[in-house]
């Protein structure tokens, strides 16, 4: 009888731990000891993206001609408002040859170029027919990647200049309590081909890393931890802890 109130004892007590992640493996920054007054991280990061096929490119122009200048912008589809998505629909799609097809000025080169790069060499090209012009160049749009366990996967077009990792997980609702967030991988495209490299996010010093911001086409991937494999979030543990209950209930009874 002892025997038998052992063994369901060990079973409950098994199922409770099985239905749990400890609470190390889902902390961000979690190696901040409570002493540690630390509030600045240097990242000395590098925003000169150089342009490559495929992305879009928002231009906008504006100069001392008012005429000429409505009619650049408006040959060249840009708008006045310049938020969310409307970067994206009126941008100049970069080709796979690296070209991109400007009103009057015709196909123009910016493969391995910055966007200041991109606005010195239109400024230029447009000074034959504006007086002083003034370029506005943007990356319209890039678009990351979120695969394994995050809690919404999927493909997600961001409408501002840089993302950093963080961002990046909040924009597929965080990760799930099984994700492995001391190995999460970065796939990054290359003028070699694709780079991997795995970050800690539980480690404050990913704020100064140099992948801590992500570039257009990275995917990201959070790998699930072990005990995945042996449990699931799907798994009715309150039910079962429910009947287990019971049967405990309705076994001291009997024997009483």
């Amino acid at each position: 009888m002892r025997r038998n109130k052992f063994l369901l004892l060990i079973l409950f007590t098994g199922l409770l731990l099985a239905s749990c992640v400890p609470q190390k493996k889902i902390l961000y920054l979690q190696d901040i000891p409570k002493d540690d007054s630390t509030t600045t991280f240097v990242n000395d990061r590098s925003l000169s993206y150089k342009v490559q096929p495929g992305d879009n490119l928002y231009i906008k122009i504006n100069s001392l001609e008012e005429k000429s200048t409505t009619y650049f912008n408006e040959v060249s589809g840009s708008s006045s408002s310049t938020g969310g998505s409307n970067l994206y629909l009126n941008s100049y799609l970069v080709n796979d040859t690296g070209y991109f097809h400007f009103p009057s000025l015709g196909y123009i080169y910016v493969k391995d170029l910055t966007t200041e790069g991109i606005q010195l060499k239109l400024e230029k090209r447009l000074a034959e027919y504006l007086v002083n012009p003034v370029v506005i160049v943007r990356l319209a749009s890039f678009r990351i990647t979120l695969l394994g366990e995050f809690k919404n996967p999927g493909k997600y077009d961001v409408y501002q200049s840089n993302i950093n990792i963080f961002e990046a997980v909040s924009m597929g609702g965080d990760m799930t309590d099984f994700a492995k967030r001391n190995k999460i991988a970065i796939i990054r495209q290359t003028t070699n081909g694709s780079e991997l490299i795995r970050v800690n996010m539980n480690d404050k010093h990913i704020l100064e890393s140099d992948y801590f911001y992500l570039l257009p086409n990275d995917i990201v991937y959070a790998e699930p931890i072990k005990a995945k494999q042996f449990v699931s979030t799907q798994f009715p543990y309150g039910l079962v802890f429910s009947v287990l209950s019971t049967i405990l209930l309705l076994y001291a009874f009997i024997i009483n």
